[in-house]
This record gives C-alpha cells, sequence and structure tokens, in this order.
C-alpha cells in the first residue's frame, strides 16, 4: 500500500514539474520573440513597395489615388525611401463591384496575376510593403511580386489599408511568402482608407507614430 501511495505521489510530482516546464518554455518563447521583433534591424536602404486601386472604392468613393498610394507615399516621405508600385498587366476594373469579384475569382484560383516593371528589392535591407486587405487576403498580384525575388535577410514591415477588417492575418502570409526575411508580424500598420483620402493630417501622425515606434526615420 505504501509503494502504491509513493508512486502515486511520484507522478504528481512529475506532472507539476512537466507543466512547470513547458509553462517556462512558453514564456521563453513568448519573451524570445518579442525580442527577436524589438531588435529587428531597421536601418540601411529602405523601399516603399505597394499596390494600389483607384477608381471606385468602398466608402470613399470614385478616387484617383489609391489609398494605399496615399499612405505609401507619407512613409516614403517620412523615412527617405524609395519607392515602387506595383501594376498587374491587365488592370482591375474601376467599379468597385466589378473589382471585388475580380479579386474574389483571383483568391479563389490562388492566381498569380503578371505585373508590369520590377526593381531589384536586393539592393535594399528594408521592404515597407503595402496593399488593400482584399476579402481577408493579400490581393495576388502582390504575391506575383513576392515570388519573383529572394527576401533573404531582408526585413518586411507589413502596412494595408482596409474598411473594418483591419490587417485581417495578413501579415503572417505575407511572412510565409517573404521565406528568409524578418518580418514584422503584429507591428504592421493597418488604416482605414476613409481616413487616407478624407483626413490626411490624422493620417500622417498615425504613420508618424508607427514608424517612430519601429525606430525608423530617413
Amino acid at each position: 500500500m505504501k509503494v502504491k501511495v509513493l508512486k502515486v505521489l511520484m507522478l504528481s510530482v512529475g506532472a507539476i514539474l512537466l507543466a512547470a516546464s513547458c509553462s517556462a518554455t512558453t514564456k521563453n518563447n513568448g519573451e524570445n520573440k518579442k525580442e527577436k521583433i524589438e531588435n529587428m534591424k531597421t536601418d540601411g536602404k529602405k523601399l516603399v513597395v505597394f499596390f494600389s486601386h483607384t477608381g471606385e472604392n468602398y466608402n470613399v468613393g470614385y478616387i484617383e489615388k489609391g489609398n494605399t498610394h496615399v499612405i505609401a507615399d507619407m512613409i516614403a516621405e517620412a523615412t527617405g525611401a524609395d519607392t515602387f508600385e506595383i501594376k498587374p498587366v491587365k488592370e482591375y476594373p474601376k467599379v468597385y463591384d466589378e473589382c471585388i469579384e475580380v479579386a474574389k475569382r483571383e483568391k479563389q484560383a490562388d492566381a498569380r496575376p503578371a505585373i508590369k516593371d520590377d526593381i531589384a528589392i536586393e539592393d535594399y535591407d528594408v521592404i515597407l510593403l503595402g496593399y488593400p486587405n482584399w476579402w481577408g487576403e493579400v490581393p495576388m498580384c502582390v504575391y506575383t511580386f513576392i515570388e519573383g525575388h529572394d527576401w533573404t535577410g531582408k526585413t518586411v514591415i507589413p502596412f494595408i489599408t482596409h474598411e473594418g477588417s483591419g490587417m485581417g492575418g495578413t501579415d503572417r502570409k505575407i511572412a510565409s511568402a517573404c521565406k528568409g526575411a524578418e518580418v514584422a508580424v503584429g507591428k504592421g500598420l493597418a488604416m482605414q482608407g476613409k481616413v487616407a483620402q478624407e483626413n490626411r493630417e490624422q493620417a500622417r501622425k498615425s504613420v508618424e507614430n508607427w514608424l517612430n515606434n519601429l525606430k525608423i526615420s530617413k
């Protein structure tokens, strides 16, 4: 009977120690991840890459300059970064309903639309990557651009425009696509398109605060 009780006690102690070990490991992994993000390289040569839609957009009407383009220019001005706009060979429809239907079909097909021109991201250290949140996904033409480059050793910082869906986990998808890069998951900027278009001062302050928190400057 004593032997049986002793075995039960030993198993209980073992379980407690294992749980404590797992808890410590989880905590350490969380701390290491946080430290990794905070120590992410943000200096060096910078590039703002973005895709933006013009024409009719939800909540802002017809626009000549896309929401994401507005924010991309603010980021470039604040950081002194070069810029590159991703442009599909076949433009998306200007009419909003038609555009989102095309985007939906591309997402379902996991398409890779051809894009015009290119830029050597290999010449840069920090790439700030912008796009609208379409159907909770990165626009497929952005993947076309990503998959045409080697991202090893780069720092990639996402920024998006949206009308209520926020980042929507797209930063994690960027992290999976930009193989070999250090991607600022959880540290990207999500800006409402209506703010970008109709309250530029507020948008600029948000951009500047975000960049300051990331310790990115000219």
